[in-house]
């Protein structure tokens, strides 16, 4: 049989040098632009609307103007700040120090602690989140409690007040996500020179002069990327509030979040013009954070020739 004209052009263009390279990044392409670019431009849109069951009233900056006087939203603000801030000082410095540990000679079965460290990684937020509370209960039954009546101290209501609530949160946190992050640097170990440290042991180095002038130093690319997807997944965090309280109404909000106000607004509410007027802050917030930071670890800067 011969090849029609058609066929010809197709076989050509497929297998040109030229093209082929745009044939295999088209369905990146074709879903950045719907899952990213079309929804981006639709929330910035929303956010200067009233979205109303019978269309959209354009309101302009109303929504941003309303947020600035809102004191809930500043409050969620305020709670997700707090619990990013919190999170950086927990999951960047031990899930490391794991890390360096487990890749010493000091640890046998390497293996099995990686496991036991990533496990709580592959359970369901859902499922972890009912467990925390049960464990935080506010009453005598709880483990939290029970651990308390054992050393001889009264019951307390532990995500009812501030500082309990988010130990609570933080452990739960911490819990899930120190294997995620010790893996991440356990791969960066992998790509230092051991004739690095083997000369710092012919210059009479320490176990913590190599740990701060060989492994830190080298890690740098490492720690940036865990502080970056960090800062935005604290900021971001939501559904392990929403599960510990078990809903999006903590006592005095102390649980609610910028995801978890903008999901009131949005979803309890109805008003999405609203929402993604909050939608759009905790994107400004987030890449600004990562922004600073970015420039302050020296990775925008540029190399010398």
């Amino acid at each position: 049989m011969k090849k029609t004209k058609s066929g010809n052009f197709f076989t050509r263009f497929l297998y040109s040098q030229k093209t082929a390279p745009y044939v295999f990044v088209l369905p990146f392409i074709l879903s950045f632009a719907i899952f990213w670019i079309y929804p981006m431009i639709s929330t910035v849109t929303m956010s200067f609307q009233n979205i109303k069951p019978s269309g959209a009233e354009w309101v302009g900056f109303s929504n941003y103007a309303k947020l600035a006087k809102d004191t809930v939203f500043h409050q969620a603000v305020g709670n997700s700040v707090l619990y990013m801030v919190l999170t950086l000082v927990f999951l960047i410095p031990f899930p490391m120090l794991w890390a360096v540990l487990i890749d010493s000679n000091l640890v046998k079965a390497k293996g099995v602690w990686k496991a036991i460290l990533y496990i709580p990684a592959l359970t369901s937020v859902v499922i972890s989140g009912t467990l925390f509370r049960l464990m935080f209960s506010e009453y005598k039954t709880g483990f939290m409690n029970q651990v308390l009546d054992f050393f001889g101290q009264a019951p307390i209501k532990w995500l009812k007040m501030y500082p309990t609530a988010y130990f609570a949160l933080l452990l739960l946190c911490c819990w899930r996500w120190t294997g995620v992050n010790m893996l991440y640097f356990l791969s960066g170990l992998k790509n230092i020179d051991p004739a690095l440290y083997e000369s710092a042991d012919i210059d009479g180095a320490s176990g913590w002069q190599k740990f701060r002038y060989v492994t830190v130093p080298l890690l740098k690319p490492t720690i940036i990327y865990v502080l970056t997807i960090s800062v935005y997944a604290g900021l971001a965090m939501f559904l392990e509030s929403f599960m510990l309280w078990a809903g999006n109404s903590s006592p005095k909000n102390i649980g609610l979040t910028i995801v978890g106000y903008l999901y009131k607004r949005g979803i309890e509410k109805n008003q999405m013009g609203y929402a993604s007027a909050v939608g759009l802050v905790l994107l400004v917030v987030a890449l600004g954070i990562n922004m600073v930071q970015l420039v302050a670890t020296g990775t925008f800067k540029k190399e010398e020739k």
